[in-house]
């Protein structure tokens, strides 16, 4: 008798039409003016960037479980439903497809692209919809948001502006991860570092007076032309007496000062070390300490710009060994 009810059992049938009868009685619809004592959870929103995995079913069967709990003890629940835009990952899948199809979101222009996205979001958002209703939760599905929506949208312009105009936060120069393929700033969340195998290059930098050289040691020589300092652990006995004099940067011919900095490690390579405040997050560290110059050298693509003089317009890895080549000669 088990094994012949276990073959008519079809999930795909009961699913759908329970899932349906909750969402038509509005089951789990939160009802503002019911009052009473009041219990709320935002859905972590998923990435509209495909399909949920295995941790979005986990996760939303804990907070099914409360949620469904605290509604039984009579709570005024609700549990809010919502997808999120995950604006890098989208680009990246969209770049790849527009690739495959021989254009590129330039060729596209942004209306275009914005609409390609928009239909992305509608086709991947849908599916993450659908499978959210297949697992059962218990959300008010009247209530789904995108983080994109215009409400939304208004609501973080709202607070941004409220913060802003408090004084709690403003706008400035920051260093941040630049991604030359997508052309966004990427968070130090979505950064993977790896160690590499590198070379490390030593120059000498002459001091403005003709009275010898400073010697500093970089595995990046290209953003030497955005040098506006080398800075000296103040207490190294080799380079104190030279602290407060200027170089003559190489090549640029710009004269920067000799800056103390304690956190100049004195057992790596000379113990001077170049300073390039646009394009090291210590650097930035010690060019806002020492009010030193940010002087960007890159363009959007990671080709050098015109503040790199003679080699503007050279990929930065192309650069580099021309700026080696230049030294040398």
């Amino acid at each position: 008798m088990t094994s012949e009810l276990s073959k008519q059992y079809d999930p795909k049938i009961t699913e759908t039409k329970w899932q349906q009868y909750w969402e038509n009685q509005e089951i789990f619809r939160a009802n503002p003016e019911k009052g009473g004592e009041t219990y709320c959870i935002v859905i972590p929103p998923p990435n509209v960037t495909g399909s949920l995995h295995m941790g979005h079913a986990f996760e939303s069967a804990l907070i099914d479980t409360l949620v469904r709990y605290k509604r039984m003890t009579g709570k005024n629940t609700l549990w809010l439903p919502g997808t999120d835009h995950a604006s890098i990952a989208v680009q990246a899948i969209l770049d790849r497809q527009l690739k495959a199809e021989k254009t590129d979101r330039y060729q596209l222009g942004r209306e275009k692209f914005l609409e390609r996205a928009w239909q992305w979001k509608e086709e991947s958002g849908s599916t993450i919809v659908n499978q959210l209703r297949r697992l059962g939760v218990s959300v008010d599905w009247t209530r789904e948001r995108f983080t994109m929506d215009e409400g939304l949208s208004h609501a973080v312009r709202t607070a941004f502006i409220k913060l802003y105009e408090d004084g709690l936060i403003y706008r400035g120069q920051y260093l941040v991860n630049w991604c030359p393929e997508s052309r966004s700033a990427v968070s130090d969340l979505e950064v993977e570092n790896k160690d590499i195998e590198g070379n490390l290059w030593y120059f000498r930098y002459p001091l403005s007076d003709g009275s010898g050289y400073l010697q500093v040691a970089t595995t990046r020589p290209e953003t030497m032309l955005g040098d506006t300092g080398v800075a000296v652990n103040p207490q190294d006995p080799r380079y104190r007496h030279l602290i407060g004099k200027t170089l003559t940067l190489p090549i640029m011919g710009r004269e920067i000062p000799i800056i103390a900095d304690e956190l100049v490690d004195t057992e790596f390579g000379t113990g001077c070390v170049k300073v390039t405040p646009a394009h090291d997050p210590k650097d930035f560290e010690m060019g806002k300490r020492h009010n030193l110059a940010f002087i960007n050298i890159m363009n959007l693509d990671g080709s050098l710009n015109e503040n790199a003089g003679i080699f503007a317009g050279q990929d930065r890895f192309v650069a580099r060994k021309n700026v080696v080549k230049k030294l040398d000669e």
